[in-house]
């Protein structure tokens, strides 16, 4: 049974973090052509973080420079992959 938790578990990072760059690049093409009304909401970019997309929109917001000079998200994404790493290591241990 552990087998299969840690596979699904690595199957939904994969999952969520391909959505979350997927979002990320769609948002940053949006903005570029100025149609608020097809933005990605930032509270929807930061709920993705926090459900797991945390280290690869960080990494794609860094590479497309997008959202990089917003606060919001320089010190929150970083935030919530702390919070994240704390989750896994303490669920490592209990284990």
């Amino acid at each position: 049974m552990p087998e299969f938790v840690s596979i699904a578990c690595i199957a939904y990072l994969i999952v969520i973090s391909i959505i979350s760059m997927i979002i990320c690049i769609y948002d940053k093409v949006i903005s570029k052509k100025n149609d608020v009304k097809l933005r990605i909401p930032e509270k929807v970019l930061l709920l993705f973080s926090a459900l797991g997309g945390s280290v690869a929109m960080f990494i794609t917001m860094l590479i497309i420079r997008h959202k990089t000079k917003h606060v919001k998200f320089m010190l929150g994404i970083p935030i919530i992959m702390i919070v994240q790493i704390a989750i896994a290591v303490a669920c490592i241990l209990i284990i």
